[in-house]
């Protein structure tokens, strides 16, 4: 694959980036009205009708609300730019003037406040300035351009959506993939690293069955509220002494649920875990090992009904291919000078990878900061970074500007590492 060189990007991203105003009246926009996973209606329709002014062939419904934008620029290499649209169930605490008050009805029927909580807002809007950016500057590149606006990434299926729907009939495969995500750094700032970014994520769904009856009687039931109690201090267990010290997992219950009345011991409960890790052996023997467990505690505490383990979501780790990540920062060290810093790896999950695996392409994710820069440096001054409000935080919301153009900059310039001068 054919880089650009560093020299002269900086003057081009300066001279075609466009106004930003309207854009961050758009963000302002989308931020006040966010669409949960699945039902990213107004969001892509935005999207796609600001892809069509600029003259890209636009497909629209795939998976679901995702939009695909292709502009064709001459030969050379196929660049795929993605943003995720998906709003999170969160009510906003943020205070702002342009804070959501929505609610919307979930997949389960349930009326939720909704929040743009994980950025994904700014991941739509620095993409559509970069697709402006980009297109007036065409005759500076040759290649073929496909803009991605993809729909329910919270729940780890909009990805493969999309590919099963046909995506790559729709649009050129792409000889690299490129995402962004803003994380709670400084704003201005921009982080690309090679190898691990982000975790694997499972969902798993368990209930365990008892016998139910009135509470003053336990002699008679089967108390499946004790049992579960007992399978999540079990659960602990897995990560410190069956995973190999220094290979990341996590299992965490984030829902417990059983019963109606405090006189009434329930039948069944439910418990929702989440299990994070990036080696796929290790990720093998943490399942098997809450299966295992559930079991046990299950027929320990005499239950009859065996219980039910199972996985309802899950996606692979965001593993960033080494040589992509050698030409990104050839291209982001001149451009963001001290701005470009390291990060760790970051155990929360993604699946843009799904866009890439099944054609074999190589992709990065990297992340830009979105914390204001007085309140991060009060914040390192203190110690307290991790006191700040992250991704999935009522709380969480970037501030607009430097952010927006700094992710602007960042997606731009990846494209024209690639894209044949």
């Amino acid at each position: 694959m054919q880089m650009r060189a560093p020299t002269g990007l900086k003057g081009l991203i300066e001279k075609y980036r466009p106004d930003l105003t309207p854009f961050e009246k758009t963000y302002r926009h989308i931020h006040h009205s966010p669409e949960l996973s699945g039902q990213e209606e107004q969001t892509s329709a935005t999207a796609a009708s600001h892809l069509k002014n600029l003259g890209f062939d636009v497909h629209t419904h795939i998976g679901g609300y995702g939009v695909a934008g292709v502009l064709r620029n001459g030969p050379g290499p196929t660049v795929l730019l993605r943003a995720d649209m998906d709003a999170l169930p969160v009510e906003e605490k943020t205070g702002l003037p342009y804070a959501s008050t929505k609610t919307a009805k979930d997949s389960d029927g349930e009326t939720v406040p909704v929040m743009h909580a994980c950025g994904h807002d700014t991941h739509v809007v620095s993409l559509m300035a970069s697709a402006s950016l980009l297109h007036a500057a065409r005759q500076h590149w040759s290649g073929t351009l496909i803009c991605l606006f993809q729909p329910a990434e919270e729940h780890l299926g909009g990805a493969r959506a999309m590919v099963e729907d046909g995506l790559y009939d729709k649009v050129p495969k792409p000889s690299v993939l490129l995402a962004q995500h803003v994380v709670p750094m400084k704003t201005g700032t921009v982080s690309v690293r090679a190898g691990r970014l982000l975790t694997a994520a499972d969902g798993i769904n368990v209930r365990v069955y008892g016998r139910g009856g009135h509470g003053a009687a336990p002699q008679s039931c089967i108390d499946p509220i004790v049992i579960g109690a007992a399978i999540v201090m079990r659960l602990q267990s897995i990560v410190s002494r069956e995973v190999t010290p220094g290979e990341l997992a996590i299992v965490t219950c984030g829902s417990i649920h059983g019963g109606t009345k405090a006189n009434i011991i329930p039948d069944h409960l439910d418990l929702k875990l989440s299990v994070r890790t990036y080696d796929e052996a290790t990720r093998e023997r943490v399942i098997a090992g809450i299966k295992r467990i559930v079991e046990a505690e299950c027929a320990a505490a005499g239950a009859v009904e065996k219980p039910s383990v199972d996985i309802v979501s899950s996606t692979p780790a965001t593993i960033n291919d080494e040589p992509t990540v050698r030409a990104l920062k050839e291209t982001f060290g001149p451009y963001f000078g001290e701005n470009l810093v390291e990060s760790k790896p970051i155990a929360a999950s993604e699946d843009f990878s799904r866009l890439a695996t099944p054609i074999g392409a190589p992709y990065v994710m990297w992340t830009y900061g979105g914390i204001d820069e007085k309140t991060w440096e009060d914040a390192v001054a203190k110690g307290t970074m991790d006191e700040l409000p992250s991704n999935h935080s009522p709380f969480f919301a970037p501030c607009i500007q430097p952010t927006l153009r700094t992710a602007v900059d960042a997606m731009s310039l990846g494209a024209l590492t690639f894209l044949r001068q």
